[in-house]
């Protein structure tokens, strides 16, 4: 497990936006979760929320920490830890 978090530390992060049709993303730690209107992936630099048409992974190099994905792209946005936290239902009925 130790060697799964030295090598996600020494990745960099970015993302490109092709014709709001494809997106390349570096630095994926892992996806937490998809569908063909949402993407959830945890980069090195937080959650990153992917919404938009028929999204579906196009290639994924689990090792350098890559993700490409295709589909048409409504909007890109990253979420706080926190955030992600106090949205979750269980939080949500005790509160």
């Amino acid at each position: 497990m130790e060697k799964i978090k030295e090598i996600s530390t020494n990745l960099s992060h970015s993302f490109s936006v092709s014709e709001r049709k494809n997106i390349i993303i570096t630095g994926v730690v892992k996806i937490e979760s998809f569908d063909k209107e949402e993407f959830v992936i945890d980069t090195v630099q937080g959650l990153m929320n992917i919404k938009g048409e028929n999204l579906e992974v196009i290639k994924l190099d689990t090792y350098q920490g890559n993700v490409t994905i295709k589909g048409k792209i409504d909007g890109i946005q990253y979420i706080e830890e926190e955030v992600k936290k106090e949205s979750s239902l269980f939080n949500r009925l005790f509160k």
